[in-house]
């Protein structure tokens, strides 16, 4: 596996694992629709959350949440929107980033929430 896969899988681990201690319920993990990923839908109580999760091994071209574009965004959107018609559900919603560098394998870790709107 290429390093930034791999920096990329270890990234969703520990943003799984911050999202757990917060009490957040994972509902899936690298949903795919067509050619859109989400990385994380939880839930954090009555809220559906999309979670993008964003790792870096330093912050030399800036925070990793800068690299989540608006076009980005509405990949993440529409891919959202299809989770939702395919499960068939009424909640909520919001867009959470969590942004990560791994540091000599130390994590910083920042949690956005609502870090973006629909338009």
């Amino acid at each position: 596996m290429a390093q930034h896969n791999q920096l990329g899988k270890e990234g969703e681990k520990l943003a799984r694992e911050m999202l757990e201690r917060k009490g957040y319920k994972i509902l899936e993990t690298n949903w795919r629709h067509g050619r859109d990923e989400i990385d994380i839908v939880a839930m954090d109580g009555d809220d559906l959350v999309f979670v993008e999760v964003k790792t870096r091994s330093s912050d030399l071209f800036g925070p990793p949440e800068e690299a989540v574009t608006e076009r980005k965004e509405s990949f993440l959107i529409r891919a959202a929107e299809a989770f939702i018609e395919a499960k068939d559900l009424d909640f909520n919603s919001r867009f959470d980033i969590v942004s990560i560098i791994l540091k000599d394998g130390k994590p910083e870790i920042n949690h956005i929430e609502d870090a973006f709107y629909p338009e």
